[in-house]
């Protein structure tokens, strides 16, 4: 499957909207990888994914490493790859070579000869050659190259490692005779921990490469935000702007602007599985909201929070959906009263409820961050969705102390 990616928009420097063609598939970019196990979002069924808003929600990523533990290569590879097997053909898989859910790296590790990796067998020690061997049998749309991710505290030496693995790695990937079989557009990957110069060397190296694309990896491994955005620039400032650059580990609000600023195209986040998984949902910004005031277009709930926390006894009463005006199943059908109930019995309806509301809902703000770009003023957004949230914090601990 052939892929083609066109920037229509920017915005104040960096920012920037674009267009991912996959075959018949078209994504507006910022888009947001949905987290799933094996191919799936994590609560939400195969029969329910119309439910979710298209052509947004078709974007899916996966960790090749799920399947270790059932079914192998060869039978994959024999059924017709993961579109196949799922039966959803209409969708865009992306591979990605980490757990977004539990993974940390193995930053004590010293093989030169590779890296482990969590899977849900253990940590294993995973090879360029049965890599490429499971991509070849999945056959996504995207694959990233394997890369060695490390933590923002580990040595120098360590960091070097890395970086000097990830790229010998990709060399590895992208020279495979199993590359070509896979179908799929390559993303050469790029880490550096905390360190600029790396990062900066990582980049050059995989920007010299014949790649579709760029994964940048290592991120929300214990950098600070105020560190960030001189490392995610060290990486955007380098790499081409005809190409896309994905990246793991910003899933927060505040994360995912900061990651736009940078000129970021498509982020992979386990944000909706992990708020989902606490019982919160969504609430920052109303479904329906007028295109030109994004006064309007922040939480119209009572409240100026990211998100509520639907087990608190305040819900068990209230009939009244999660967000005012959503369009989601969940809100045009059932109440916070409802999904209160669920959680406090532990039905696991609620965590479906929940799933299709918050993806519904995080596909939605990125939607605002599209139109904010092409109508550039993408940094008054960013500011405002910042001060926002800002004031809540502050007025929370204003109140706490007030009662105390």
């Amino acid at each position: 499957m052939t892929m083609k990616f066109t920037v229509k928009a920017w915005s104040n420097g960096r920012a920037r909207a674009g267009l991912l063609q996959l075959g018949s598939c078209e994504l507006e970019t910022p888009a947001l990888l949905l987290t799933t196990r094996k191919g799936l979002p994590v609560f939400i069924s195969p029969d329910l994914m119309p439910s979710l808003p298209s052509p947004d929600s078709r974007l899916l990523q996966f960790s090749p490493f799920h399947f270790l533990d059932t079914i192998s290569p060869k039978t994959l590879s024999e059924v017709g790859g993961l579109h196949q097997m799922l039966g959803l053909k209409e969708h865009i898989f992306v591979a990605v070579p980490r757990d977004s859910i539990l993974s940390l790296p193995d930053y004590g590790s010293t093989n030169r000869i590779g890296a482990s990796f969590e899977t849900p067998c253990g940590r294993r020690l995973i090879k360029p050659a049965e890599y490429m061997q499971m991509i070849s049998s999945m056959k996504p749309n995207m694959w990233a190259t394997l890369a060695d991710e490390v933590p923002a505290w580990v040595s120098e030496k360590r960091n070097r490692t890395s970086v000097d693995r990830t790229v010998r790695w990709m060399n590895d990937c992208i020279t495979s005779n199993l590359a070509t079989t896979s179908g799929g557009a390559v993303f050469g990957s790029i880490v550096g921990g905390s360190s600029v110069e790396e990062r900066q060397r990582c980049a050059q190296e995989v920007a010299q490469q014949n790649v579709s694309g760029y994964h940048i990896g290592g991120f929300g491994l214990g950098e600070s935000m105020e560190e960030r955005p001189s490392l995610l620039s060290a990486v955007t400032d380098i790499l081409p702007e005809e190409k896309p650059r994905q990246i793991s580990g910003l899933g927060l609000p505040e994360e995912v602007l900061q990651g736009v600023a940078a000129g970021i195209d498509i982020f992979d986040s386990a944000y909706i599985y992990h708020i989902t998984l606490g019982g919160f949902a969504l609430i920052f910004h109303p479904e329906k909201t007028r295109r030109n005031d994004y006064d309007d277009q922040l939480c119209d709930t009572s409240s100026d929070d990211t998100k509520i926390n639907l087990k608190a006894t305040i819900y068990r009463k209230d009939s009244s959906p999660i967000v005012e005006g959503c369009n989601c199943y969940t809100c045009q059908n059932h109440t916070k009263a409802y999904i209160n109930h669920l959680l406090n019995v532990h039905e696991m309806l609620a965590q479906i409820l929940l799933e299709i509301h918050n993806t519904h809902h995080y596909l939605g703000f990125f939607r605002l961050i599209r139109e904010a770009i092409k109508e550039g003023r993408f940094d008054q957004f960013r500011e405002k969705f910042i001060r926002s949230r800002r004031d809540h914090i502050f007025d929370t601990a204003a109140a706490a102390a007030v009662s105390a």
